[in-house]
């Protein structure tokens, strides 16, 4: 499996990725990080702009699964039920069995699966080796503490790479 931490695409944030843009990319399986990509890790509960956005996706025929690398499941299985969507514990990534395994659970093979997060070193690492699209989103509630800040420093020149190929 390749090593690249170039995602597809970088989007401001996940409410910028459309169903019908996945459609145009023939994905059926939207993976996705829980914390930092879909909310803040201090966000207990998911609001309603992230409900109505994973209402939309299926609307249009696109499954979508967490796939979290989440010691505790305690906050994500809460999460997930709150969202009533699936998710895949103890991931691993940059590991692909995590994503591997959610890809079996749903049925759905590479060429149609893509998976979104915020970080290169795991979430994008972790798609590029498994084959699937690599869609990545500015951290939300951005970088707080110095090791984001430093983190989201060290990404910004491949995000610029991805983003001057068109993503």
């Amino acid at each position: 499996m390749p090593f690249c931490l170039i995602p597809r695409h970088v989007f401001d944030r996940y409410e910028n990725i459309t169903a019908q843009y996945l459609n145009e990319q023939h994905i059926t399986l939207l993976l996705s990080d829980l914390d930092f990509t879909l909310a803040p890790k201090s966000t207990r509960r998911p609001d309603q702009a992230l409900r109505d956005w994973i209402e939309g996706l299926a609307a249009a025929g696109i499954a979508f699964m967490i796939v979290s690398n989440n010691r505790s499941g305690t906050r994500v299985t809460e999460f997930c039920a709150d969202l009533g969507v699936p998710y895949q514990g103890r991931a691993g990534k940059p590991s692909t069995r995590g994503l591997e395994a959610a890809m079996a659970r749903s049925g759905a093979d590479r060429a149609h699966t893509a998976m979104l997060g915020d970080k290169l070193l795991t979430d994008v690492l972790a798609a590029n080796r498994a084959g699937v699209l690599a869609l990545m989103v500015e951290p939300a509630g951005g970088a707080v503490t110095v090791w984001q800040k430093v983190l989201h420093a060290l990404q910004a020149p491949f995000k610029a790479v991805a983003r001057a190929r068109g993503g």
